[in-house]
């Protein structure tokens, strides 16, 4: 068995991919889930793929002594358990910092405690708020301007404070739009509603359910916003880098962009879907969402520079692995 890390929020979309590939690639995985937007069945699926896959379920703002205790010689904590729609947080801000900073901050505490200090954390483009300029590079002010980014920011800081006074070593990847299934289409998004462009476009175009737009009108040439869509798995390769660097050198105290380098808008990304599948998508506006802005993508300079990665996969392939993975699971994994 290969090394063994800690993987928060495995039943999820992202979380989900990530298992399977850190699995792929050798590493004993413990995973922790609640199910408040995770899925059983993808852990099941998971369990019967691989020999060195533990699950636990529980809540990051329960105790996790039990965790650690059992599972010795974890070695690295890769967080990627949180509630993250932007809309929903100005709905329900409360939710959104009891899960995101208790629940870190009771991760980050145990680590602490067990003597674990390498933790990769999933955070946000969102921290940014409005942009300044573009592309956003690490150095770019933040000023979160929803309780999910403010959340996720105050779980940035956090870890910095850990990093200089108690000898956690980091690695806080900030992540732009994300899209796609793993590449053989196995491992998808069951999210229900989703908030995820790409993915509702998919399923609009299969049929599935009906597509609305449901973004604001902005000051963008096509009047919608732009943002930055990172395919799941070159994300999740980038996670992999990370916790292989964290686990080979000392002192890493890192923050890291996390997208492709480029910007699409919400009309050039519904005209790509259509191209692909050769259908047409009905413009149908929906309810506004809260707390978005106009124009976001990112610089990837620095991750290139600290650890090699680029994204390798086109908005094309993102949107044939999710026609795969919706033909199979058109209700996600929750059938």
């Amino acid at each position: 068995m290969g090394k063994k890390i800690l993987i928060t929020g495995c039943a999820g979309y992202i979380g989900s991919v990530a298992t399977d590939l850190f699995l792929k690639n050798g590493y004993t995985v413990v995973g922790i889930d609640n199910f408040q937007t995770g899925y059983r069945q993808v852990i099941d699926f998971l369990k019967d793929k691989y020999s060195n896959f533990v699950f636990y379920e529980k809540d990051l703002r329960d105790d996790l002594s039990d965790v650690f205790e059992k599972e010795k010689n974890i070695v690295a904590v890769v967080h990627y358990a949180a509630s993250c729609m932007v809309d929903e947080s100005m709905k329900d801000p409360q939710k959104y910092f009891s899960n995101n900073v208790f629940g870190a901050m009771n991760l980050l505490n145990t680590m602490i405690k067990f003597d674990v200090k390498k933790i990769v954390f999933s955070s946000t483009c969102a921290v940014y708020g409005e942009t300044q300029y573009t592309p956003v590079d690490e150095s770019h002010p933040t000023n979160p301007v929803n309780p999910y980014g403010e959340s996720k920011r105050m779980v940035e800081k956090v870890i910095e404070w850990y990093g200089k006074l108690l000898g956690l070593n980091y690695f806080i990847l900030r992540y732009f739009n994300v899209c796609g299934a793993s590449d053989d289409g196995a491992i998808g998004d069951s999210k229900k509603p989703s908030v995820l462009l790409v993915q509702n476009a998919v399923r609009g175009v299969l049929g599935i359910e009906k597509f609305y737009l449901t973004c604001p009108k902005v000051d963008t040439p096509d009047k919608t916003p732009i943002r930055d869509y990172v395919n799941v798995v070159d994300l999740n390769e980038a996670h992999l880098l990370a916790v292989e660097k964290l686990l080979r050198e000392k002192n890493i105290f890192e923050v890291i962009n996390l997208g492709t380098g480029t910007g699409n808008s919400v009309l050039e990304i519904v005209e790509e879907v259509e191209k692909i599948t050769g259908k047409k998508i009905d413009r149908v506006f929906g309810n506004t969402r809260q707390g978005e802005y106009a124009k976001i993508y990112a610089s990837i300079e620095k991750a290139k520079k600290v650890f090699g990665w680029q994204p390798k996969r086109t908005i094309e392939d993102s949107v044939r692995s999710l026609i795969a993975w919706y033909k199979k699971h058109p209700a996600g994994w929750d059938y």
